[in-house]
């Protein structure tokens, strides 16, 4: 279980928690102020002209809320949305059978879109920008291509790999937001909000104590939270307070820095292997048999933000607060880090 439980991703059983708890209206998404500030403009000049919203993508680490923010955007634009990803539009075909039944107003969700083969990518083109699409009919000499007209809709794309983009399609994209991770104080509040959700009876440190290990990502913080509560109706009559929260937790295998094994195993394999580095990915990848792209998308980001490793042009190194949070700080390495 703690090999996954930090992941990043959502998780198999996850689909309906994540629903009962995602906010429905702009003014419930808590943090990426920003971002938010400037949807609202741009949401509220589209619904006055009566217009579609240009098409946006959400690029940043997993688990920070680009699926619920293009909810959103739906629910605020009165329309539909229609879910799919980068993995599943194998053809042409596909693409056109969603675009065909699409709303004025609907927001189509692609995740992952960074994936899209070639083909599919150029046949998003028209649709971007001339709300239209090729269709080819028929096969061998009879067959021809007709234009479908497609009411005025909103593409969002979301990606992990912004760099993965080509330079055509990230150009077709009117909005650009990048999701950050989010403040401690502001994972309080996701907790506090979710749990009343959940009807769990929590105390302020408690939210503060999960919010604290959440590692910046609000998915994190409210699979956290499910966890505890199953831990609390056992072990302490159902109430969260921070020292059950801390019990939950430590019982989860999450350590005060929100570090869970694979964490530490890069870390310390770095400190310990390599000599606090610098050291290639693919080293570090081989050493703690994970593979690299993991590496990259799933356990680089939140180590790196929150000051723990270092990306430099040799490789990867641990920065002296790795080093203070094992106690290997001191005159553990001939050179400095």
């Amino acid at each position: 279980m703690n090999d996954r439980f930090l992941s990043t991703q959502a998780l198999e059983d996850e689909q309906s928690l994540e629903g009962s708890l995602r906010p429905q209206r702009l003014d419930e998404y808590i943090g990426q102020a920003r971002m938010k500030e400037s949807l609202r403009i741009c949401i509220e000049a589209a619904t006055r002209r009566g217009e579609a919203l240009d098409h946006a993508i959400f690029y940043g680490p997993p688990g920070l809320g680009k699926t619920t923010i293009s909810h959103i955007i739906a629910h605020e634009m009165g329309g539909s949305i229609r879910s799919t990803s980068g993995l599943v539009l194998a053809h042409a075909g596909d693409l056109a059978a969603i675009l065909a039944n699409l709303q004025p107003r609907d927001v189509l969700f692609i995740d992952e879109i960074h994936r899209l083969p070639p083909s599919v990518e150029e046949a998003l083109y028209p649709a971007m920008e001339d709300f239209q699409i090729d269709l080819v009919i028929g096969q061998g000499p009879s067959m021809r291509t007709m234009k479908l007209d497609l009411p005025p809709f909103t593409l969002i794309g979301a990606t992990t790999r912004a760099g993965s983009l080509t330079s055509p399609l990230r150009e077709r994209f009117g909005l650009v937001y990048r999701l950050d991770f989010y403040s401690a104080e502001e994972l309080q509040l996701i907790v506090t909000r979710s749990s009343g959700l959940l009807g769990v009876e929590i105390e302020p440190g408690a939210a503060a104590e999960i919010a604290g290990r959440s590692r910046g990502t609000p998915r994190i913080a409210n699979r956290l939270i499910k966890r505890a509560r199953d831990f609390a109706e056992v072990k302490a009559q159902g109430v969260l307070t921070r020292e059950v929260a801390r019990d939950a937790l430590t019982w989860l295998g999450i350590d005060d820095a929100g570090f869970d094994e694979m964490d530490r195993k890069i870390l310390l394999t770095i400190i310990e292997k390599f000599k606090g580095g610098p050291v290639g990915v693919e080293a570090i990848a081989a050493a703690v048999q994970e593979e690299k792209v993991t590496l990259e998308d799933v356990y680089e980001p939140f180590l790196i933000q929150s000051g723990y490793l270092d990306r430099t042009a040799r490789g990867r190194q641990v920065t002296t607060r790795a080093l203070d949070h094992f106690g290997k700080s001191g005159g553990l390495f001939s050179q400095p880090l």
